[in-house]
């Protein structure tokens, strides 16, 4: 099958747009703060099901836990009523090839649970995700200042994912169509 793979960032956190659609009063995001490989593990199956994340599937939960553990990585829980509705993973790392030594904030992964799908609250999300992502060297010492933050996406994820990430402020730098053997979600 080919996969149009769709990379945007942001180089300016003044950029970020926030949703038009309410804030839902009971919508919140707290930070895990102990790595927990089961939770992350549960989450990306949850989530990735539908739309054929699949490079995990075949992590252990010692996979998982190495995974978790490296600086400047953290998961991102987000709940509605206080249920979890969905989550996100953010990577931070200094580059070495970065003109400005700064730090670039990956969104590894980023998503809502099937039954909170259709709400309007993806924008929310990645709105409080982005913020979260700009200041997370102030959470770990040693990260220079963020300079980047960024995610790709694909022609499999939610058909609504990348007007919802434009419309936040990220902008496309590259795109690319990959020959993916995939397994397509059942119905």
């Amino acid at each position: 099958m080919l996969v149009t793979v769709t990379y945007l960032q942001a180089t300016d956190p003044a950029t970020l747009a926030p949703p038009s659609s309410p804030r839902p009063s009971s919508f919140t995001l707290e930070r895990v703060s102990e790595p927990d490989p089961r939770l992350n593990s549960r989450l990306y199956c949850a989530v990735g099901a539908g739309w054929s994340w699949t490079d995990r599937l075949g992590w252990p939960p010692e996979e998982w836990a190495r995974w978790l553990a490296v600086p400047g990585r953290e998961t991102w829980v987000a709940r509605v009523d206080g249920e979890i509705a969905g989550y996100a993973e953010l990577a931070g790392e200094t580059r070495d090839s970065a003109a400005d030594g700064g730090t670039e904030v990956e969104i590894v992964y980023l998503g809502l649970l099937p039954a909170f799908t259709g709400r309007g609250l993806g924008g929310h999300l990645l709105a409080d995700v982005l913020v979260r992502a700009w200041a997370l060297p102030e959470r770990w010492p040693g990260l220079p200042p963020a300079t980047r933050v960024w995610l790709h996406t694909c022609s499999l994820d939610s058909p609504h994912a990348l007007a919802n990430y434009r419309a936040r402020g990220l902008e496309v730098y590259r795109t690319e169509r990959l020959e993916r053997r995939v397994a397509l979600p059942s119905s």
